[in-house]
């Protein structure tokens, strides 16, 4: 009879979560996010607070520039203070968007009422939070926010570290 012997556990992946000037205005919608964050088992890679110009909030949606709602969303991007996350879990893109809610705040409200957007969203461009959609998005997001941080350097040399800890029962050496 062989042994069984538990799988190794899998890669951690990135994802990019901001916490929009709408939520960062509001202490309390920053802590319950936050919180919600924490309490998701998601490990915090990096964070800041930031505040955007009008041209890095052009630069980052360039991708949607000319369609109806860009206009707004630039102005409301660089209206007031954000803080900005590096998030690691086995499923941090998935879980990072379902626990953000549809990006329609009235959908979330109905479909979602549990979910960030469905809880402190306001309008579809108020709507509390931003996640990457892909992991080709994270990484170019993650870029873009965190120019200093090394995705490869953080795979080779932090993620084992940091996967090991997230799976062991002891964090004794974490």
């Amino acid at each position: 009879m062989r042994a069984l012997r538990s799988a190794p556990p899998r890669a951690l992946q990135l994802t990019l979560a901001i916490i929009k000037p709408d939520a960062v205005a509001h202490p309390l919608f920053l802590q319950a996010v936050h919180e919600t964050i924490v309490n998701n088992r998601f490990s915090i890679v990096k964070s800041k607070d930031l505040k955007w110009s009008r041209q890095d909030s052009q630069r980052f949606y360039q991708e949607h520039s000319g369609r109806f709602f860009y206009q707004r969303l630039v102005e409301f991007m660089s209206s007031g203070p954000m803080r900005a996350y590096i998030l690691a879990h086995e499923e941090a893109i998935s879980l990072w968007r379902s626990l953000m809610g549809p990006t329609k705040v009235f959908r979330a409200q109905h479909t979602a009422p549990k979910s960030i957007r469905g809880t402190f969203g306001l309008t579809d461009t108020r709507n509390t939070v931003h996640g990457s959609d892909s992991a080709e998005s994270a990484s170019r997001e993650i870029a873009f926010f965190f120019p200093e941080f090394s995705e490869e350097d953080w795979y080779r040399h932090e993620e084992p570290h940091l996967r090991a800890c997230n799976s062991s029962k002891s964090e004794v050496d974490c």
